[in-house]
C-alpha cells in the first residue's frame, strides 16, 4: 500500500469527514467501511508505517539467516524482561513489537501489556482465531447475575460477522454447534491422524463435547474478493508472525488499508501519538483530535464529524481518560464513572500435556497454522459448576522432531537420528472467561508522564477465585479426556502468568443498556458524545470465552453503518 502522508499547513487541509485513532484490526476495518461509504478518513497511527511485503524483513529467511540462528541476545532480553515473553516473540518477529523502555507504564499489580505500535497494529501478530459468540455468551453475564447485560445480542451481530469473514476469509466447517455458530467458511485444513482419533475419542465419551475444525482467518481457497485484494493462498509455512508476503491471513496492511486507499479518500498518518480528543461545549460533540508528532513533538490538531477510537483497548481508555473538558473533568463521556474500570482479560493459565502411542507409520504434510478447538461445554443453558464463565479449549498433536533415544549432539549420526520423526505428543491449553470487575481497572498518573507528555497508564489488574476455580476445572475434565482417548504420561500445567499475557484485554469503555452504568449504547457510540465511536476492545462488556477479534471486526463495521446513516441524516 503506497500511503497518503500529508504535512498539514492550514486549518482547512486539517478537516476531515472522519478520523480513526489506530490502525490495527478495528481501526482497518472502521477505515474500510468509512472510505468506501465516501468519507474522507484520516487514520492516526502512533507508530511508523509497514507496507505489505515491503517492510516483512524476515518473511524469507531461513534459520541459519539469522545471526543467533533465531535466539535472542542476553543483553536484548535484559532489556526487554515483559515484551519478550509475548506470544509469537522472537528475533524473527521483533520489529513488530514495542521495546520496554520506550513505552512504560505502571503495574499496581502485574500485568504484562503487549504492544506492537506500527501501522497494521498488532493485527501483523495476532493468532487468527476467528470463532463466532453465540448467543450464550451474550446473555450469560445478565443471566447468571455476573455483569450487566449488553445493548445487543447474537442477532444484531450475526449479518456483520457474515460480512467481515466474506472479506478477510475465514476457513473452517459448518459444525453445527449451539455454543459456537456456523459462519461463511472456506475449506479448513485437515486435521491429522491423532487429532482425528481424540475428536472421535471425546465424541463417544461425552455428548456434549466437539472438537472441529477450528476457524482461522486464513486463505484456504481464495475467492474472487481475495484476490482483488491482491492476496493468495495460504502456503502452510507457520511464519505468520513475520508478515505473510502472501496476504495468506489476514491483516490491516494486507487487506482493509489497502482496499481503503484504492477508494482515494483514505489518509494514514504514521508517527502520530494522540493526546486527547477535543470536546466543544457549544456543539456537545467533539471536534477533533490533539495529536503529538511522535518524531518532532509538534502539536497537531485535526477536525472531522466523526471519530471512531481504535487505539487498542487500553490505549483508548488511556486516550478517552486524558480527553479532560470543564464539561467532563473525569474523561470524555465519563458521566457515569466507570471509565477505565470493569477492565477483563482472557484466562491462558491452565494447559494439559500427553504423550499419544502409535501412529508411528503416519505423518502430516506442511506446517499447519490452525488448531482445532473444542468448543466450551461449561455453563451454557444453565449454570452447572461452582463458578461462571466458560472456557474455549484449543488443542493439537504433531510429532517430535528425532527419536529421543541418541546420544549423540553432532556429526552424521545426530543428523540422522534427528531426521526421523519422534512420537506423537498432544496438547490442550485453555481460553477462558473473566468477570469484570469494577476493581480491575486502569488510571492515569498523577505525576508521571511519557516521552510525550502524556501521563502514563496505571494497571491494576489481577484474577480472582472464579479463575482458579476455572482453571481446576479445566485441567481436571481436560485431563480426563486425554486420558479416555488413549494418551499417556498425561501431565498439568498451570503457567501462573500475570494477566495481560494473553493479549486479550477488554472493557473500561463499555456497552450497554444504562447510560449510569456503561459508556456505550447499542451502536458504540459515546452515550454522551455521539459522534465518538469505541469500536475496539475498550467496548467489550464481558469477555466470553472465544477469541474477541472477529467481535471488534464486526462491531466497527456495523457502528460505521450507523454513524454513515447518521450524518446523512443529520444527527451528527
Amino acid at each position: 500500500m503506497a500511503v497518503q502522508i500529508e504535512t498539514f499547513q492550514t486549518v482547512s487541509e486539517n478537516i476531515f469527514d472522519a478520523i480513526v485513532i489506530g490502525s490495527g484490526i478495528s481501526g482497518g476495518w472502521a477505515a474500510k467501511e468509512l472510505c468506501e461509504k465516501g468519507l474522507k478518513t484520516l487514520v492516526l497511527e502512533r507508530g511508523r508505517n509497514v507496507e505489505h511485503n515491503k517492510d516483512y524483513p524476515t518473511a524469507h529467511l531461513n534459520p541459519w539467516d539469522f545471526e543467533h540462528r533465531g535466539n535472542l541476545t542476553k543483553k536484548f532480553l535484559d532489556e526487554n524482561p515483559l515484551i519478550s515473553k509475548a506470544a509469537g516473540f522472537g528475533d524473527d518477529t521483533k520489529h513488530f513489537f514495542v521495546q520496554d523502555k520506550d513505552h512504560p507504564y505502571i503495574q499496581e499489580k502485574p500485568f504484562d501489556w503487549i504492544r506492537g505500535y506500527q501501522v497494521g497494529g498488532k493485527s501483523l501478530t495476532w493468532g487468527r482465531a476467528c470463532q463466532r459468540w453465540s448467543e450464550f455468551e451474550f446473555t450469560a453475564p445478565e443471566r447468571f447475575g455476573y455483569g450487566i447485560g449488553w445493548p445487543l445480542g447474537y442477532k444484531d451481530v450475526a449479518p456483520w460477522y457474515s460480512h467481515v469473514e466474506e472479506f478477510i476469509g475465514v476457513c473452517g466447517n459448518k459444525d453445527g454447534i449451539e455454543s459456537m455458530p456456523d459462519g461463511e467458511y472456506l475449506p479448513p485444513f485437515e486435521l491429522n491422524c491423532v487429532q482425528t482419533e481424540i475428536r472421535d475419542k471425546i465424541r463417544e465419551h461425552y455428548k456434549d463435547r466437539f472438537v472441529v475444525h477450528a476457524r482461522w482467518a486464513h486463505l484456504t481457497k481464495p475467492n474472487a474478493i481475495h484476490l482483488q485484494q491482491g492476496r493468495g493462498s495460504c502456503q502452510a509455512r507457520n511464519l505468520c508472525m513475520r508478515g505473510c508476503p502472501y496476504g495468506g491471513y489476514f491483516s490491516s496492511v494486507s487487506s482493509t488499508l489497502p482496499w481503503a486507499e484504492k477508494t482515494g479518500n483514505l489518509t494514514v498518518r504514521p508517527h502520530s501519538v494522540v493526546h486527547s480528543i477535543i470536546y466543544d461545549a457549544k456543539t456537545g460533540k467533539a471536534s477533533g483530535v490533539k495529536v503529538i508528532d511522535a518524531q518532532t513533538k509538534a502539536v497537531i490538531e485535526y477536525k472531522a464529524k466523526v471519530i471512531f477510537l481504535n487505539a487498542s483497548a487500553l490505549n483508548s481508555n488511556l486516550i478517552l481518560l486524558n480527553s479532560k473538558s470543564e464539561r467532563f473533568p473525569d474523561g470524555l463521556g465519563n458521566d457515569s464513572g466507570v471509565l477505565g474500570k470493569y477492565i477483563a482479560f482472557h484466562n491462558y493459565r491452565a494447559s494439559v500435556g500427553a504423550d499419544m502411542d502409535g501412529f508411528e507409520d503416519k505423518y502430516y504434510a506442511g506446517r499447519n497454522p490452525t488448531e482445532p478447538i473444542l468448543a466450551n461445554y461449561r455453563n451454557l443453558h444453565k449454570q452447572d459448576t461452582d463458578y461462571v464463565g466458560g472456557f474455549t479449549t484449543f488443542m493439537g498433536a504433531y510429532r517430535t522432531r528425532g527419536n529421543g533415544a541418541s546420544e549423540q549432539t553432532f556429526g552424521k549420526g545426530f543428523k540422522e537420528d534427528m531426521s526421523r520423526p519422534g512420537g506423537w505428543k498432544v496438547y490442550m491449553y485453555m481460553q477462558g472467561e473473566t468477570i469484570p470487575k469494577a476493581s480491575n481497572q486502569v488510571t492515569l498518573s498523577k505525576d508521571q508522564k511519557d516521552a510525550w507528555g502524556i501521563p502514563l497508564l496505571v494497571t491494576s489488574v489481577g484474577y480472582d477465585d472464579n479463575d482458579e476455580k476455572m482453571i481446576k476445572d479445566f485441567l481436571k475434565e481436560s485431563a480426563e479426556m486425554l486420558e479416555k482417548s488413549g494418551c499417556t504420561n498425561i501431565t498439568q500445567h498451570d503457567n501462573k502468568q500475570a494477566p495481560g499475557l494473553d493479549i486479550h484485554e477488554m472493557g473500561g469503555c463499555r456497552m450497554g443498556k444504562d447510560p449510569k452504568t456503561s459508556m456505550l449504547n447499542q451502536w458504540n457510540q459515546l452515550h454522551h458524545c455521539k459522534n465518538v465511536f469505541v469500536t475496539d476492545g475498550a467496548c467489550m462488556t464481558s469477555t466470553g470465552n472465544q477469541s474477541p477479534s472477529l467481535l471488534y471486526m464486526a462491531l466497527a463495521a456495523r457502528a460505521v453503518d450507523h454513524a454513515v446513516k447518521e450524518i446523512k441524516s443529520g444527527n451528527l
